[in-house]
C-alpha cells in the first residue's frame, strides 16, 4: 500500500511539474525594442515583431529566442571598459598602406539584426564573422591607400570604401546583419615624432584650405560688386539712350511743324527764323534803328544802355524830338 502511494505521489508530482512547465513556457512577451523567433523542434517557425504578450506551445515543443532591434556598435581595435578606460589592441590595428608605411587604424561599425532567423541559424557566431569581415575590409582599403590619404584628407573616402566593401561581404555571408555605418576613430603612426610631423602637415594643409576659401570669398565679393556697377552703368546708358531718342523724336516733330509753316509762307517764316536765331545767338545785343541818309549818320537807340536810367532815356528822347 505504501508503494502505491509513493508511486501515486511521484506520478502526481511529475504531472504537476510538467503542468507548471507548460504554464510558464506557453507564453512570452516582446518589448517594442525587441523581436522574437519561435522555434519548433529546432526549426524556425515565425518571426514576431509585434510587441506585447504572445502564446506558444510549451517547452520542449516550442521555444522563443528574443533579439534586440537596437543598433549595435562594433569597436574594432580598442575596447572601452565599464570604468571608462580604453584598452587598445595594436596588433589588431597595425596595417600597411599602399606605399608601404605602417599605420594604426581603429574604427566603429554600426549594425543591427534585420533577419533574426538567419542571424540564429546561418552562422554559429555572427559577431565574430562581422569582426573578421571588418578587419578584412579595412585592411584591404588601407592597403590600396597612401599614407598621406590615410592621415589627412582621404579619411572620408576610406570610410565610404570600407563601408561599401563590408556591406558586400556581409551580404555574401548572409547572416541576417545590416551595416548602417563605418566611422574611423583614429588613423595614426606608431612613432611619436612621425605623428608630430604629419600633424604639422595637416595643420598647414588646413591653413591653406582656409586661406583659399577666404580668397574665393573675396573674389566672389569683388565680382558681385563689379557686376553691380556694370548693371548700373548699363541701366544709366539705357536710360540716356531712351532720353536721347525721345528728345530727337521731339525735335523732329518740331521741325516737321516748322517746315509745314515754312511751306505755307516762306518769306515770313524765314524772317522769323532769322530773328529767333539772332535772339538765341546774341541774347544781350542792343537793337538800333539807323538812318544813314546824308553825310551825317544819325541813329536812335530803342533800348536804354546799361549805364542810363529810364528817366535819362526819356529826357534824351524828348530832346531829340525837339531838335
Amino acid at each position: 500500500m505504501s508503494v502505491k502511494k509513493t508511486l501515486l505521489i511521484a506520478g502526481m508530482s511529475i504531472v504537476a511539474i510538467f503542468a507548471l512547465i507548460a504554464v510558464f513556457t506557453s507564453w512570452y512577451t516582446v518589448d517594442e525594442s525587441e523581436q522574437a523567433v519561435v522555434i519548433t523542434f529546432g526549426n524556425a517557425d515565425e518571426t514576431i515583431t509585434d510587441s506585447g504578450l504572445h502564446f506558444k506551445l510549451p517547452w520542449p515543443i516550442q521555444k522563443v529566442e528574443v533579439l534586440s532591434k537596437e543598433t549595435y556598435s562594433l569597436q574594432f581595435g580598442y575596447e572601452q571598459t565599464e570604468e571608462g578606460v580604453i584598452e587598445t589592441f595594436d596588433n589588431e590595428t597595425k596595417m600597411i598602406t599602399g606605399d608601404e608605411n605602417i599605420v594604426l587604424t581603429d574604427l566603429i561599425v554600426q549594425w543591427k539584426i534585420t533577419d533574426p532567423e538567419k542571424y540564429l541559424f546561418n552562422a554559429e557566431n555572427p559577431k565574430e564573422i562581422l569582426h573578421n569581415a571588418t578587419s578584412s575590409a579595412i585592411r584591404s582599403i588601407i592597403g590600396s591607400s597612401t599614407i598621406d590619404e590615410a592621415l589627412t584628407d582621404g579619411k572620408a573616402e576610406i570610410e565610404a570604401s570600407t563601408r561599401d566593401l563590408l556591406v558586400n561581404l556581409i551580404e555574401k555571408y548572409d547572416i541576417g546583419i545590416s551595416i548602417l555605418g563605418v566611422k574611423l576613430q583614429d588613423v595614426e603612426l606608431p612613432n611619436a615624432e612621425v605623428r608630430a610631423a604629419f600633424t604639422a602637415v595637416t595643420d598647414a594643409r588646413e591653413t591653406k584650405n582656409t586661406k583659399t576659401n577666404e580668397a574665393r570669398k573675396y573674389e566672389n565679393q569683388k565680382l558681385s560688386e563689379a557686376q553691380g556697377e556694370k548693371d548700373a552703368i548699363i541701366s544709366r546708358a539705357e536710360g540716356e539712350k531712351v532720353a536721347r531718342i525721345q528728345q530727337a523724336e521731339g525735335e523732329v516733330a518740331v521741325f516737321k511743324k516748322l517746315y509745314e509753316q515754312y511751306e505755307g509762307n516762306k518769306e515770313i517764316t524765314r524772317q522769323r527764323l532769322i530773328i529767333e536765331t539772332l535772339e538765341t545767338v546774341l541774347p544781350n545785343a542792343q537793337i538800333y534803328i539807323m538812318n544813314d541818309e546824308g553825310e551825317t549818320l544819325k541813329y536812335l537807340p530803342l533800348q536804354p544802355t546799361a549805364s542810363s536810367s529810364p528817366k535819362q532815356t526819356e529826357e534824351s528822347t524828348e530832346g531829340g524830338n525837339k531838335q
